[in-house]
């Protein structure tokens, strides 16, 4: 039996404004047609008297949000994040797709035999559809075509030491050498920073390794500038291979992806949700949870990264999630509480990313349309999904993202649902409400009722020497 979704404001996407109509979803999850009026429901409800109709009133009824840059630590770390509390958390966030970073588990998604197991667990413990990114690795590009033809969506890699012995960082030569091995039209994502002899490094029985400020200077702008000029030369001389920045913080390398834009490179470029929204004066002595890399910096850096959104230079917004425990946080008590050296790099917040962006967007002119650019379309066209997600339209999966624009909550340990509670955003007061989120048309969070089944399916790429397409299984 086909399903019926009404909302007084259901918003396609397409910077139309809202529309008082309906969705008609089939048994299998796919929309079927869009009703644009409330007389267009009416009518299809008079003539369809046992159709199944769930009515969210005067919610916003939007695409689903993708995220593609999560790390899911499964196998192997599953106590700083696994697969049901994961996606359990970007369920509760609206996020009805993910991608799973190749990094941090044990396996790491290194080859195509890690990507089996990675995705017979994820079966049958997912409440929304997962992907995977591939890694490349010293001495894994060999491997890399089986990996491709295996179903990973792209592929990423970092330029700087990882601290992950099963995940080491890659030289220039090794990644030229990486990309001879792959098809055209592939991705190639970076951590865009390179190590230099000048990063200052404090003394570690030194007090200051507890102060924000020490962190930062081993971690300069120069590191990401040196690695995003790199990249984007490679670009420009391999343009048609696809490739990507992850994670971009220091706002001094826009002009650099600009440029490299406009000479036609296949070049985009992600920022995130704490770089947009915190800063390096705030960050108190001790409090690790903000730590990551690239760091959080000074408040006039993340006013540049708003513009770069605003002019479109930069693509998408993610979340970069990545839980840890917290004695590896540093945040237990002890000789090492709060010492920002040792402290795991990595911030949690998938579930809040939305809150997190709407909260903020429109003081800088963004709205609902700039939501669905970021982080809806721009991911599943990165992704090369989208032909099936991203979108409300006709033909496409039924993933519906379902809140409250104006309600306001607080961030507080009892609604999370990522394992690790640990985050920067703790007793933080956020504008957007998800009450619910629909995969294929199966509600799998509903804000008063919980979650529902762990229906999420595992989305595969498959490709031919002249065919890329999906398969969800």
């Amino acid at each position: 039996m086909d399903i019926l979704f009404i909302s007084k404001r259901i918003y396609l996407g397409k910077g139309d404004g809202f529309i008082n109509g309906g969705i008609i979803v089939s048994t299998e999850g796919i929309i079927q047609r869009i009703l644009k009026s409330s007389q267009e429901v009416n009518s299809y409800m008079y003539n369809t008297e046992s159709e199944s109709v769930i009515d969210f009133e005067n919610m916003v009824l939007m695409p689903g949000l993708i995220d593609t840059n999560v790390h899911i630590n499964e196998p192997g770390r599953k106590d700083w994040e696994g697969f049901l509390t994961a996606t359990k958390a970007a369920a509760a966030g609206g996020f009805t797709t993910i991608i799973d970073r190749a990094t941090n588990a044990i396996p790491p998604t290194t080859n195509a035999a890690n990507l089996k197991t990675k995705t017979s667990i994820a079966r049958g413990k997912i409440y929304v559809d997962i992907g995977f990114w591939g890694g490349i690795v010293p001495g894994n590009f060999n491997e890399l075509p089986e990996l491709a033809s295996s179903g990973v969506i792209g592929f990423h890699c970092s330029l700087c030491p990882t601290n992950l012995p099963e995940f080491e960082y890659v030289t220039k030569e090794q990644v030229k050498e990486a990309i001879d091995k792959l098809d055209d039209g592939a991705i190639i994502a970076f951590h865009a920073e390179m190590e230099k002899v000048t990063t200052f490094v404090p003394k570690p029985n030194d007090d200051n390794v507890k102060s924000y400020e020490s962190f930062l200077k081993t971690r300069p702008p120069s590191m990401e500038i040196e690695a995003v000029s790199w990249i984007a030369d490679l670009a420009e001389c391999n343009k048609k291979k696809h490739f990507h920045i992850l994670n971009l913080s220091a706002a001094e390398t826009i002009p650099i992806i600009e440029k490299s834009q406009k000479n036609k490179a296949n070049l985009t470029a992600e920022t995130c949700h704490h770089y947009l929204t915190l800063c390096a004066e705030d960050v108190e002595d001790c409090h690790t949870e903000f730590k990551t890399c690239p760091p959080i910096r000074p408040k006039a850096n993340q006013e540049k990264l708003w513009k770069a959104i605003q002019d479109k230079t930069i693509n998408m917004v993610v979340s970069d999630h990545s839980p840890a425990t917290p004695g590896v946080k540093c945040l237990n008590y002890g000789k090492t509480r709060g010492d920002f050296l040792k402290a795991w790099p990595g911030v949690a917040s998938l579930q809040f990313g939305l809150s997190i962006f709407w909260t903020n967007c429109q003081k800088y002119g963004l709205g609902l349309e700039d939501v669905c650019r970021v982080m809806c379309e721009s991911q599943a066209n990165m992704c090369g999904i989208q032909n099936f997600k991203g979108k409300i339209e006709e033909g496409y999966d039924a993933d519906f993202c379902v809140w409250d624009p104006e309600e306001e909550f607080l961030v507080s340990p009892e609604i999370i649902q990522f394992r690790n509670k640990a985050n920067p955003y703790m007793n933080t007061k956020l504008r957007g409400v998800v009450h619910a989120t629909v995969v294929r048309g199966l509600h799998v969070f509903q804000k008063y009722e919980g979650f529902g089944q762990p229906l999420g399916k595992v989305i595969l790429r498959k490709t031919s020497k002249k065919v890329v397409k999906f398969v969800r299984l």
